[in-house]
């Protein structure tokens, strides 16, 4: 019988790169810089970035600070994804040197920051329109035209077939990571650009420094050699179905959660979120989208796998749709969501089954005999686990847990009160109303 090497039958990883360490417990938070502060620079952010820390976050994910084009603008001010100069910062934020003191004020609170980064257009008047003009997609009559098929009158597409057009981007994105000391991207409409643009890039970036990379894009081919992490529009959509729509709970465990934890590979991040700028200017406010639901969906979206976001504001209420093309501040206010997000983020620093990726614990369903209406699942790493249950209803449930595999002594995250856990645990939920029990040992 011939004989058969063995290699060819060992499991290999889809993922190719490997995420930084740093961003095994992390949190990332969504600053507009025009609407974070009055003065909306890069100064202001300074101020507040001990309260961001406080809140939990770990990685500050700045929108576009280049120039923004004049030519077609919309609005007065113009929209942060039309890019004038990929070499420059936008003079309404501030000189280079208020942004090289940024990312290093950032740094000194053991935080990280990544850039917003608008490689598939540029504005009308880049630069490169003049320079070459050549590397630009052309319509049928032979002039520049937006992206294809949508209508976005300020901007104009790139042409990814030029190798000189590659390289000129791929210099640019290593810019602000060798002269600034950034640590990563997140990548506009990244799945419009071709992969293997973005796979070389991921390659010469990390040669500069370990990196974080964030895809706005959904594919799972974006996590094999290029992203470590990716937009969950879907769970947006399902969570959004429960809400308004009062779906099955089975819309998100059977129909969802089963794919994605067969299909995403265990080291590919997805990016869960309630609001981020798009959802917020265009698609309306996180209690208009989620209603009674809010806070349930934001607390699934934190305990899932994956990396949670938060956009500026939402930990104050922000209760309204921030413009885009003008100037139009947030107004900072205590909230009680700045104490949820603070309690969940600090458990996830502390308790390894939170953690990201391959650093956590994978989502495990809990059954229980109400699967319609409750979701409830466990997160175990080494000794750490955390047990959830969420009832994503508008009916009051009373609920009855299959615990037999967890059973011990748990904390209550939100009463702080020890509670014990047998075979079968048994649980009253108001409509929308969640339960979080915690084992995290103190070393």
């Amino acid at each position: 019988m011939e004989h058969i090497s063995d290699r060819q039958y060992q499991p290999r990883s889809y993922v190719e790169i490997s995420t930084p360490e740093w961003v095994k417990n992390a949190t990332l938070y969504e600053l507009n810089i025009r609407q974070f502060s009055e003065e909306g620079n890069f100064k202001a952010i300074e101020e507040q970035l001990p309260r961001l820390k406080k809140l939990g976050i770990d990685i500050i994910w700045l929108m576009p600070i280049h120039p923004i084009g004049e030519l077609h603008r919309k609005g007065s001010l113009g929209s942060y994804y039309s890019v004038k100069n990929y070499f420059e910062v936008n003079p309404e934020f501030g000189t280079e040197e208020d942004f090289k003191s940024l990312v290093k004020k950032i740094h000194d609170e053991g935080m990280f920051v990544i850039l917003d980064w608008v490689a598939n257009h540029t504005s009308w008047d880049n630069t490169l329109v003049a320079e070459h003009p050549e590397w630009y997609t052309k319509s049928r009559k032979n002039t520049f035209q937006s992206t294809r098929w949508r209508d976005y009158d300020d901007i104009i597409e790139l042409d990814y077939s030029h190798p000189e057009l590659r390289r000129y981007m791929t210099d640019a994105l290593k810019y602000w990571i060798s002269e600034f000391d950034i640590d990563g991207y997140r990548c506009d409409i990244a799945s419009f650009v071709p992969l293997d643009f973005w796979e070389n890039v991921r390659s010469e970036l990390d040669t500069v420094k370990p990196v974080f990379m964030l895809a706005e894009g959904e594919d799972r081919d974006l996590h094999r050699k290029a992203f470590d992490a990716t937009y969950n529009w879907t769970l947006w959509n399902i969570l959004h179905q429960i809400a308004v729509n009062h779906y099955s709970v089975k819309t998100l465990t059977e129909a969802y959660l089963a794919e994605h934890v067969s299909v995403f590979p265990k080291e590919a991040l997805r990016m869960n979120f309630i609001d981020n700028h798009d959802k917020n200017s265009w698609e309306g406010t996180p209690s208009g989208n989620f209603g009674d639901a809010l806070q349930a969906a934001t607390v699934f979206t934190f305990m899932m796998d994956g990396i949670p976001l938060v956009y500026n504001g939402q930990e104050a209420g922000l209760d309204r749709s921030l413009e885009f093309f003008e100037k139009d501040p947030i107004n900072w206010q205590t909230h009680d969501n700045a104490q949820l997000y603070a309690t969940i983020f600090d458990l996830k620093h502390r308790n390894q089954a939170l953690w990201n990726g391959r650093f956590g614990g994978e989502i495990v369903r809990i059954m229980n005999d109400k699967m319609d209406q409750i979701i409830s699942f466990v997160r175990e790493k080494n000794g750490h686990k955390v047990l959830t249950f969420i009832n994503l209803s508008k009916d009051h449930v009373l609920a009855q847990f299959d615990t037999s595999f967890d059973k011990g002594s748990y904390e209550n995250l939100f009463s702080g009160k020890e509670q014990i856990v047998d075979g079968t645990l048994i649980i009253d939920l108001e409509p929308w109303d969640y339960v979080v029990l915690h084992h995290t040992p103190s070393n």
